[in-house]
């Protein structure tokens, strides 16, 4: 047999079959390659990525996560009560003038006030106004964007007539208006800022809405049997997200100035609510004598207002694929 074997030409020696000790090696090596053909890219990940590559979103989340910190632990960071007065210290300067003190470290307003305390709960309250002012105008423009870019017609001519008169109007001239028509007050206030925004979500969204309602996905989705309500909220609105939450942290820097501008004015949070707007009305009149009661609230509004922006651009950049660099 064995040289019929040798005649027919078959090789002598069979090349060995894999060893128990090459066995660990290759199974080791099966989850490796099945990870790497079968993870997809995250689109987070991504996301992540495309945000971190522009510094000027990344100070903008810095100051907006310093904001939150400040918001949140207002009561443990600040170093005195926010409404609490000093009499002996009334109208004392930042530490570092001559007449300074380290206890009152940015000073103090006219009834002896903590500057730096009221400072920081004007952050915690300034940020639930933006909070909940952009949450309502987000929530109604969305749903009457959905509404008239998907039904179209007299619905749609009517919701955006409605937006436009609402628009030819400059905001702080419409918010005065509002308030003046439920009262002054904090409450009002978010009311009447969240009413101004509504247009810009109304208009956003029925774009998006129109750009994506003729897609092959929606078609298909109401082949299979889909109803309007499906389609609207299940279907369409999540891939028109993106854009609402670029203009929502867009408009947080829009809320806290017009809250600030209505406090300002007295239409908004009424003294002795510790408000970066009421703050600068109630020391107009020692800009002069002691700036440091003016300059202060100011560079809030400001800081805070360029943190958003920034932040929201870098959002912008991060999710719209033609900006993308």
């Amino acid at each position: 047999m064995a040289s019929s074997i040798r005649e027919s030409g078959m090789p002598d020696a069979v090349p060995p079959l894999a060893t128990t000790e090459d066995v660990p090696a290759i199974f080791a090596a099966i989850p490796l390659a099945r990870s790497e053909a079968t993870s997809p890219p995250s689109g987070l990940r991504e996301l992540r990525d495309a945000y971190a590559r522009n510094r000027g979103a990344l100070a903008g989340a810095a100051i907006v996560g310093m904001l939150i910190v400040l918001a949140i632990g207002a009561d443990f960071i600040a170093p005195h009560p926010p409404n609490e007065q000093y009499r002996d210290f009334m109208l004392a300067p930042p530490f570092w003038h001559p007449e300074g003190t380290l206890r009152f470290a940015l000073g103090t307003d006219p009834v002896g006030r903590d500057i730096l305390s009221r400072l920081i709960h004007g952050t915690r309250l300034s940020l639930l106004i933006g909070t909940i002012s952009v949450a309502i105008s987000l929530t109604f423009g969305a749903i009457l964007g959905l509404v008239a870019g998907y039904f179209r017609g007299l619905v749609d001519t009517t919701i955006m007539r409605l937006m436009d008169v609402m628009l030819a109007l400059p905001s702080l001239l419409l918010a005065i208006a509002v308030v003046a028509i439920l009262g002054p007050g904090l409450a009002n206030a978010m009311y009447a800022i969240a009413i101004v925004l509504l247009p810009h979500y109304v208009r956003l969204a029925r774009a998006a809405v129109i750009g994506e309602a003729g897609r092959e996905y929606v078609t298909s989705s109401r082949i299979a049997g889909a109803g309007a309500l499906r389609l609207m909220f299940s279907t369409i609105l999540p891939n028109c997200a993106a854009p609402l939450i670029v203009q929502a942290t867009l408009g947080f820097s829009n809320a806290i100035l017009d809250a600030a501008a209505l406090g300002f004015l007295g239409l908004g949070a009424q003294p002795p609510t510790p408000e970066w707007g009421s703050m600068l009305a109630s020391a107009l009149e020692f800009i002069q004598r002691a700036p440091w009661v003016v300059t202060f609230p100011g560079l809030a509004i400001l800081i805070t207002v360029l943190g958003f922006n920034l932040m929201g651009d870098g959002l912008r950049d991060a999710l719209d694929p033609k900006l993308k660099r």
